[in-house]
Parts: C-alpha cells; sequence; structure tokens
C-alpha cells in the first residue's frame, strides 16, 4: 500500500493502516528524522484506544501503554541504542515475540533481534511537503 498525504490527513492515514487485513502486530518504521515516525505512531496508539498522552521513548527506549481493552502497545526509539547487546540486555526480544503491538523507530540499530514477520513503514517527505507512506506487510 502507498499512500501520500499531508499531516492535516493522519487520523485518516492511520485508519487505513489498521485496516489492512492481517496487519502484522510488530511494525518498523524507517524514515529521516523529523519526517513524521513518531507523530504518526501517536496517532496509531490513539486509534488503537489508547487514552494517555503517548510521547517518544527516546530516553527510555521503549514506552508502554494499554488500550481501553486492556492490550499492551509498545512504542520503541531505538535512535540512542549503542549496540544490539544493550537491546537484548534490555530483554527487547521479549517484547518483539509476545504478541503486542510494537512500533519500532530505527530499526536498523538491532536488526537481528527484529521478528521476520514484521510489517515495515517507510515515509519520505516530497519537495512540497507532502509524505509518502508506503506499508509492506
Amino acid at each position: 500500500m502507498q499512500i501520500t498525504f499531508g499531516l492535516d490527513e493522519l487520523q485518516q492515514v492511520a485508519q487505513q493502516i489498521l485496516a489492512t487485513p492481517h496487519l502484522k502486530k510488530v511494525i518498523t518504521f524507517h524514515a529521516e528524522m523529523g519526517v513524521g515516525k513518531t507523530t504518526l505512531i501517536k496517532e496509531l496508539v490513539r486509534q488503537l484506544g489508547v487514552n494517555d498522552h503517548s510521547s517518544s521513548p527516546t530516553f527510555s527506549l521503549v514506552n508502554e501503554y494499554r488500550t481501553d481493552k486492556g492490550e499492551a502497545v509498545y512504542h520503541f526509539d531505538l535512535y540512542r541504542l549503542k549496540s544490539e547487546e544493550e537491546a537484548y540486555d534490555m530483554g527487547i526480544d521479549e517484547y518483539f515475540y509476545s504478541g503486542d503491538w510494537c512500533f519500532i523507530e530505527w530499526p536498523d540499530k538491532t536488526p537481528n533481534l527484529i521478528p521476520i514477520d514484521h510489517a515495515t513503514i517507510s515515509i519520505t517527505q516530497t519537495k512540497d511537503g507532502l509524505r509518502v507512506l508506503e506499508l509492506k506487510n
């Protein structure tokens, strides 16, 4: 699936992503800094039924949320991760194989720990400020 959108269309984009048939619960996000990975994840988390304020887990590596149905949603920002060993030591693989939603920014920091069966969202920004999103499920 490919979608071109403006930031004012983020709610509809998140709805389209979550409506993807058989969408995998582990999703990696690929984009340059400032293109909107965190903003999109915040909207996905909200649409999944999380009522708490969500933010980037830049300093803690992972934020955990609960949906209104009690399901866990994990948001990872691996940008500051120094090694895969550091991620493994924190038990990151347990999150990834939990069966819960895992939204992962900067997954290239842990290439050997990401489950083979995952979805990928790539976002690029056009010269006129629109975003082009490609979902591979």
